[in-house]
């Protein structure tokens, strides 16, 4: 079928992004769900850092691709072998899915499914599939969604079943910012009540952990940006104390909460920011990283202070999450007022508003934007 999609043909643009045309609408073809896949109508999809990481070079990725990964939508055909999604289902994306047969998988850890990463980063489906073409040419996915489109063909394993009542474009930040930056915070840090945490990067992966952090009982939460308008909207969700990003970050938190945090999580996707969220965390405590810093980028650690401070440095990617089990608890807490995660949209647009949206992403303009499709 004939669709609509924004198609990345070039990498390494850096800014200014609508007047370089950074993604072009086009019209591509899509075809039909294989085995084990299905395809659906895109209702709504988020516009992430990780999307804006490809396009500058950050991320490198093969070309042409289909960007957008958090998204949600609508079934509208199944493969063989798919016998528990039908024709209508609300689902949203999730762009780092489990095959449930690898080592991490049986683990329960989803989000290094080694097939996955093996597929997903030369541009197939985990189904081993390019769906999508161009002129008669393949173009590759994006972490098997490719989601800035009007619709997508997805390995089964890269969607779950939304039973909440929830409109497409709330759900659609469940799938990326709210797995991510809360998820960071009940599975990677495992934050407890009372406990003081410091969010660096108030994205909508940041405003997530905030809103995580609230949830999840913590005492005091900091939260940590160089642009005032993120800041004041991590006060309205639930943050005690900004702090802005500079030179005398770490002393102003370590004096603010007379020797550091309990938790620091850095989600600005910079080794010096987690730099600083290490400098920040108390002795004892835990620093998470959940941002995507260029591969050439390095810190700095003071070794000791593993040993000498029992402190700890974890990774956490897509939040640590199961997102069969993470999503509707989400979900639950969303219900009951506690992860109010629409208070971080700022912009609903257009499929032909993609580029005008990185330009307001990379500017700070903006916190989280979602690109709508016409039902």
């Amino acid at each position: 079928m004939k669709i609509e999609a924004a198609v990345l043909t070039r990498g390494g643009i850096e800014r200014n992004f609508e007047a370089n045309n950074a993604l072009e609408v086009r019209t591509l073809e899509l075809a039909e769900p294989g085995p084990g896949e299905v395809r659906i109508r895109v209702a709504a999809a988020g516009v992430c850092h990780s999307d804006l990481s490809v396009i500058n070079g950050t991320r490198p990725r093969p070309v042409p691709m289909v960007l957008g990964h958090e998204a949600s939508g609508y079934v509208d055909a199944v493969g063989d072998g798919v016998d528990d999604l039908e024709p209508g289902d609300h689902v949203v994306c999730i762009f780092a899915p489990g095959c449930s047969r690898c080592l991490p998988c049986a683990e329960g850890r989803p989000a290094l499914c080694t097939r996955a990463a093996k597929h997903h980063g030369v541009g197939e489906l985990m189904t081993g599939h390019r769906r999508l073409s161009m002129d008669g040419a393949a173009v590759h996915h994006h972490v098997g969604v490719s989601a800035f489109a009007t619709h997508a063909v997805l390995a089964r394993q890269s969607l779950v079943k939304v039973d909440a009542d929830l409109p497409p474009h709330v759900s659609a930040l469940f799938s990326c910012a709210m797995l991510t930056g809360a998820g960071a915070v009940f599975n990677t840090a495992r934050v407890q009540p009372g406990s003081t945490v410091a969010v660096f990067g108030l994205g909508g992966v940041g405003l997530s952990a905030v809103l995580g952090a609230a949830a999840a009982g913590a005492g005091e939460i900091i939260a940590i940006d160089p642009f005032e308008n993120k800041m004041q909207a991590a006060m309205e969700m639930g943050a005690t104390r900004c702090i802005k990003a500079d030179a005398d970050t770490v002393e102003a938190v370590r004096a603010a909460t007379g020797g550091g945090v309990d938790v620091a999580i850095e989600l600005a996707g910079s080794a010096r920011a987690l730099e600083s969220a290490w400098g920040c965390t108390c002795r004892g405590g835990t620093t998470v990283t959940a941002g995507l810093p260029h591969p050439d980028e390095r810190m700095a650690l003071n070794a000791l202070q593993l040993v000498a401070e029992e402190r700890t440095l974890r990774g956490s990617y897509i939040g640590s999450c199961v997102p069969q089990r993470d999503l509707p608890r989400m979900f639950s807490l969303h219900a009951q007022g506690k992860l109010p995660v629409e208070k971080m949209l700022t912009h609903r647009l257009k499929l032909g508003d993609i580029n005008r949206a990185m330009d307001q992403l990379d500017q700070g303009t903006a916190i989280r934007q979602v690109i709508e499709f016409d039902q």
